[in-house]
């Protein structure tokens, strides 16, 4: 039985499309199990759909696009990082995944089902992470952004390996591209957090 259990393990570790769909699910009812919790009251509702629109808008501002997919933008993400830092992770994960359905349908790259469920739903549903820093913005941003590149990660290695010069890791190659527009829009995400009235927004907006 033990032999048996570490061939199907074995098995499973020569097949990482198989590891990914068992993480992206796993991720994906965590992070539901949690969004059940939202009381869907108007004013949210009206938040949240401010928050998707300025998104949307933000992101039409691309300062440059990959080959491959991403973009740096005009801190298209930081809407989003509101939305979990006035309501917490739950209602970003929400704002999250509703904003990365919209970008699927307008921006779709697509090569895999699982490799869909990496590079859209569950990255900007890890923004959601940044509300669990509520009192410390710039680390809630870097965890949320932080998030969001170990999705796109993990899409690299599994379904863009192909793409990785002859001489580079998979590895590497995915940390390289990846970082190379999410570090950029994380800076700008940080100064514009920098430069927000973020008391006045959230006494704003519990009016």
């Amino acid at each position: 039985m033990t032999d048996s259990l570490i061939k199907k393990l074995n098995m499973l570790a020569d097949n990482p499309v198989s590891i990914a769909v068992l993480l992206g699910l796993m991720l994906l009812i965590l992070a539901f199990l949690r969004i059940k919790k939202i009381a869907l009251q108007p004013r949210l509702i009206t938040h949240i759909g401010l928050a998707l629109a300025l998104a949307l808008i933000l992101h039409t501002f691309r300062l440059y696009h990959m080959p491959q997919g991403g973009s740096i933008t005009l801190g298209a993400m930081v809407p989003l990082l509101l939305i979990a830092f006035l309501y917490g992770p739950e209602v970003g994960y929400l704002a999250g995944f509703v904003y990365g359905l919209i970008h699927l349908i307008q921006s779709p790259y697509i090569l895999h089902p699982v490799q869909v469920l990496f590079d859209y739903p569950l990255p900007y549903m890890a923004l959601g992470l940044a509300g669990y820093f509520r009192d410390r913005i710039f680390w809630g941003t870097i965890v949320g952004v932080l998030g969001r590149f170990i999705c796109h990660y993990i899409s690299g290695i599994v379904f863009f390996a192909s793409y990785a010069p002859e001489s580079m890791s998979p590895y590497v190659y995915s940390a390289i591209f990846n970082a190379g527009y999410l570090i950029p829009n994380l800076l700008i995400c940080l100064l514009i957090m920098r430069l927000l009235p973020l008391e006045r927004i959230k006494l704003t907006l519990s009016r």
